[in-house]
């Protein structure tokens, strides 16, 4: 069987990988747990490709219980080696407003209680990684040269925040994370990033921006249908995207 050349998690609007043909639903148990759902492996521009989604294909789990270890660890059982992260993220600075397909290189975790290492301590030794660059350099050069070689639109780096959800932020926590120097919050970058790192996936994010974030274009009160409508349009951009990574 060959190898997975890609791995790709989707998240809010992305539920499935329609580009992807003849995919097989590979289900599995892992020592962590059950991950978000089957992993969907077929074929993508003649290269064997997996899609997984982080929060269920009818999106059952909120981000506060993603069993972020059992997904990762079942793809790189199913041989995956690279990893590309869907993240529906909010803008919080000019460059990143709504229907923005954004290549962040930094993160800062605002996120509590959520189980963030493979390495706790009973059976193993504790693994303190390398996390300065929280995105693969090479990976996301190849997400970058993918992008210009299929005209795809995309800013390159950015800084994303993640949250703990499910709520969304209150203005004056947007406003803290932009004087942190946050571009984007979303609720699903950590621990994924981290345990990526672990496991020695190479990881990058491809965040969608699915809406101003709060505060930061006058009052307007945040909705599901404008969240999915911006995630659809900017999605448009993913086959193309994905065709020329692997190529």
């Amino acid at each position: 069987m060959s190898a997975i050349e890609l791995a790709v998690i989707g998240g809010t609007g992305l539920y499935r990988l329609a580009a992807l043909q003849d995919p097989e639903a590979l289900e599995g148990d892992t020592p962590y747990g059950r991950p978000s759902g089957p992993v969907r492996v077929g074929r993508l521009a003649g290269r064997r490709v997996a899609f997984l989604a982080r929060h269920g294909e009818g999106h059952s789990l909120p981000p506060h219980r993603v069993n972020y270890r059992a997904n990762l660890w079942r793809l790189k059982e199913l041989g995956a080696t690279r990893v590309l992260a869907v993240n529906t993220v909010g803008g919080i600075t000019e460059r990143f407003g709504p229907k923005v397909l954004a290549l962040p290189d930094q993160l800062i975790d605002y996120t509590w209680g959520r189980t963030s290492s493979y390495w706790d301590g009973e059976g193993g030794d504790v693994l303190h990684v390398d996390f300065g660059d929280p995105y693969t350099p090479a990976l996301r050069r190849e997400v970058l040269a993918a992008a210009a070689a299929s005209g795809t639109p995309l800013v390159d780096g950015g800084c994303y925040g993640a949250t703990q959800g499910p709520r969304l932020e209150t203005k004056a926590e947007i406003a803290r994370m932009r004087r942190d120097g946050c571009d984007l919050v979303g609720m699903t970058g950590m621990p994924e990033a981290g345990l990526a790192r672990e496991l020695g996936l190479d990881y990058a994010c491809l965040a969608i921006v699915a809406n101003w974030a709060a505060g930061c274009s006058g009052d307007e009160e945040i909705t599901l249908a404008e969240v999915l409508a911006n995630v659809e349009v900017a999605s448009a951009h993913l086959p193309a995207l994905l065709e020329a990574l692997l190529g």
